[in-house]
C-alpha cells in the first residue's frame, strides 16, 4: 500500500512528480518489461511462419530486453531520426528497466515490427504482427450477444441509449489484448466499478460541433467507441467525429485504420440495429462526417504536453478531445506518480481545449480520485485496484 501524499507539490508543477520507470524489481512496471513483452514475442513468433531471418531478430530481441540495453534503429529506418529526437540519443546505452516507462514500452513495440520486417520491402512488409488477435476478438459469441443487445436498446429514448453506449465504450477497454497475451486476466464486469465519474460534465461537451475521438484497443473495444460515434452523430450531438488511430501496429491491440475497417465490416455485416448502426457509420465516413486521422505522434514516447503544433490546433478547435484507454491516459498526465487526489483539471491544465477521458485502470498512474475513495480503495485492495482492471473512471475539464 502507498503512504500518504500530499497533493500540494503539484503546485510546483505538473513535471514535478516522479516518472514512472521500471526499475523496482516486483513492480507492475518492472512486470511488464520482464514477463508481458517477452509472452508478446513468443506469441507473435508463434502465430506467422516467419522466415529465419524473423525468428532470429525476434530472439535475439527477446535476449536484449531482458539481459541487453536499448539500442538504435537500423540505419535505414525512415523513423530513425524521430525516435532518436523524441529521447533516443539519451537512452541508447541504458538498460530498458532504467529508462522511463513508457518509452521503453514505447520502444519495445517498434523494435519488434523492426524485428518481423513490417517496414522493410519484402513480402512481410505492412503484415500486423497482431492481427489474428485482433481479428479474434470480433469473431466470439461474446461479440455476436453484444451486438444483438442493440435491437432493445434502440427502443429506449436517446438520452439512456447514450448513457448506455458511454459506458459500453468505457468497459470495451477491458478487452486489452496486452493483457490477454501475457495470460493476465482483466476481471468482469460484476463487481466492478467507477472511481471517479464525470459522465455529466462530458456530456454537456458533446455540443454538436467537432469530436475528436483518440482510440485506444481494436477488436471489441473499437465496436462500442464506433456505436458510441454514431449514436452521436444521429442525434446531432457531434456534427462531425474525427477518429484518431495508430498509423502502425502497436501495443499489440491498438487500433489502426485497418482495424476501423474490420470493425465497421463487422457492424454491416451485422442484423438489426447493429447493422443499421455499421451502415450509418460507413455513410458518414463516406461524407466525410467522420474521418481517421493517423498521426506519427501517436505512436510517440512522449506525453501530450509534447503535442505537436497541428494536433495541437486541432485538438484545441473541438468540443471535446475524448481520450479512450490507459495509454492515452498515461500520456496525457505524463506517466508520473502523482498523488491519486491530484485535481484531474490540473493535471491536464496543459491540454489544449476541453478533454476526457475513458479508461479501465490498468497501470499505476492515476488522478482525481475523492481522498476518501482512495482510501477504501487502498485498504480493501492495496495497490491492485490501479492495475486490475476491475476499476474504472469517466473523467473531464470543460476548457
Amino acid at each position: 500500500m502507498r503512504d500518504p501524499v500530499d497533493p500540494a507539490p503539484f503546485a510546483a508543477g505538473p513535471d514535478a512528480a516522479p516518472v514512472v520507470v521500471s526499475s523496482v524489481r516486483g513492480s507492475f512496471p518492472w512486470s511488464v518489461l520482464a514477463e508481458r513483452h517477452p509472452a508478446i514475442v513468443r506469441k507473435v513468433r508463434d502465430a506467422f511462419p516467419y522466415g529465419p531471418g524473423q525468428r532470429h531478430a525476434l530472439d535475439a530481441l527477446l535476449e536484449n530486453c531482458a539481459e541487453g540495453v536499448v539500442e538504435p534503429l537500423a540505419e535505414p529506418a525512415a523513423d530513425r531520426a524521430r525516435w532518436d529526437a523524441w529521447g533516443g540519443r539519451e537512452h541508447y546505452g541504458r538498460s530498458w528497466f532504467d529508462v522511463p516507462f513508457l518509452w521503453a514500452e514505447s520502444y519495445f513495440y517498434r523494435k519488434l515490427l523492426e524485428a518481423v520486417g513490417y517496414f522493410t520491402p519484402g513480402p512481410w512488409q505492412g503484415i500486423d504482427p497482431f492481427r489474428p488477435f485482433k481479428l479474434a476478438e470480433l469473431d466470439t459469441p461474446e461479440a455476436d450477444e453484444e451486438l444483438a443487445a442493440l435491437d432493445d436498446l434502440a427502443h429506449r429514448p436517446a438520452g439512456e441509449q447514450e448513457e448506455a453506449l458511454l459506458h459500453g465504450s468505457l468497459w470495451g477497454n477491458r478487452a486489452d489484448l496486452g493483457f490477454r497475451l501475457s495470460g493476465t486476466g482483466s476481471g468482469t464486469a460484476d463487481g466492478s466499478r467507477l472511481v471517479a465519474d464525470d459522465a455529466g460534465v462530458l456530456r454537456s461537451l458533446f455540443a454538436g460541433g467537432t469530436l475528436c475521438l483518440v482510440a485506444d484497443n481494436a477488436g471489441r473495444e473499437l465496436v462500442p467507441d464506433l456505436l458510441l460515434v454514431d449514436h452521436l452523430l444521429r442525434h446531432g450531438r457531434a456534427g462531425r467525429t474525427v477518429l484518431h488511430v495508430k498509423p502502425y501496429p502497436y501495443y499489440v491491440s491498438d487500433a489502426t485504420a485497418a482495424d476501423v475497417l474490420d470493425a465497421l465490416r463487422r457492424l454491416t455485416a451485422a442484423k438489426g440495429a447493429a447493422g443499421e448502426a455499421g451502415n450509418r457509420l460507413w455513410a458518414a465516413m463516406s461524407e466525410g462526417r467522420l474521418t481517421v486521422r493517423a498521426h506519427p505522434f501517436s505512436c510517440g514516447p512522449l506525453p501530450y504536453t509534447d503535442l505537436p503544433e497541428d494536433l495541437r490546433r486541432e485538438f484545441a478547435a473541438a468540443d471535446v478531445t475524448l481520450l479512450k484507454g490507459d495509454l492515452n491516459y498515461r500520456r496525457l498526465i505524463g506517466d508520473r506518480l502523482h498523488p491519486a487526489t491530484t485535481p484531474f483539471a490540473a493535471a491536464t491544465a496543459r491540454f489544449p481545449g476541453p478533454v476526457a477521458t475513458l479508461r479501465t485502470l490498468k497501470s499505476d498512474v492515476v488522478v482525481g480520485i475523492a481522498p476518501a475513495v482512495e482510501a477504501a480503495l487502498d485498504a480493501a485492495e492495496g495497490d491492485r485496484w490501479r492495475t486490475g482492471g476491475t476499476h474504472a473512471l469517466i473523467q473531464a475539464r470543460r476548457g
